[in-house]
């Protein structure tokens, strides 16, 4: 999983099957005090996660296929699979 932020949407109207009425936001990965690291990238919004939120992303298709429900319909690289409420850790582990 990937901590990140939402950062904006993308709106398309033309869409590959599967597509179709999926919400896909634009998401920049964070560190837990909550600085950007690496670069942006497109997932699927499973959670209604809007921009500023912080959320968890799976990076893996498979995971993600099975939280959509669609096992072998189409591919998909990322999804957001929760918003964070809060972030407690320990900075000196």
């Amino acid at each position: 999983m990937i901590l990140a932020k939402v950062t904006g949407n993308v709106v398309s109207t033309v869409k590959i099957s599967g597509y179709e009425s999926r919400k896909v936001l634009i998401v920049q990965p964070v560190n837990p005090d909550g600085k950007s690291i690496g670069k942006s990238f497109l997932a699927i919004d499973a959670v209604q996660a809007g921009a500023g939120d912080t959320i968890l992303v799976v990076e893996e298709g498979g995971s993600a296929r099975l939280i959509l429900d669609e096992p072998d319909t189409f591919t998909v690289k990322a999804i957001i699979a929760g918003i964070v409420d809060e972030i407690h850790y320990d900075s000196n582990f």
